[in-house]
């Protein structure tokens, strides 16, 4: 039997020499603390942020264009807020299929990798 403790990071990916644009999207608009990529790793570009106890790795790649349904979901507070906020930064948003207890929706980055963001509630 396996035994997954817990979600130790999720990778995104972009197009080479993109770095700039990713660090604003996900340091300046979405407020994520990058943190140092280890030296060995330095050379493959890209850019790791910490999320609480998570990381998101973002990657690079040759890339096609092609949006996928590969994402992170992370769990917010104040989702609301937080849509109205990203929309006013001009992004996309749109609504997931409703789930119990469970309010989302989802976007893309500039780079077209889906991401949703959720907020948990009591029925």
């Amino acid at each position: 039997m396996i035994f997954i403790k817990r979600l130790d990071h999720v990778q995104v990916c972009i197009p080479v020499g993109k770095e700039e644009v990713a660090r604003s999207f996900y340091g300046g608009l979405l407020g994520l603390r990058e943190i140092p990529k280890p030296e060995s790793l330095i050379p493959n570009g890209g850019l790791w942020y910490e999320i609480g106890d998570i990381q998101l790795h973002i990657g690079v790649e040759q890339m096609d264009n092609e949006q996928s349904k590969r994402h992170p979901a992370f769990e917010v507070e104040n989702l609301d807020k937080i849509r109205e906020y990203l929309e006013q930064h001009g992004v996309i948003t749109q609504d997931e299929k409703p789930i119990p207890v469970v309010h989302r929706f989802s976007f893309f980055d500039p780079f077209g990798n889906r991401i949703e963001f959720l907020e948990k509630y009591s029925a």
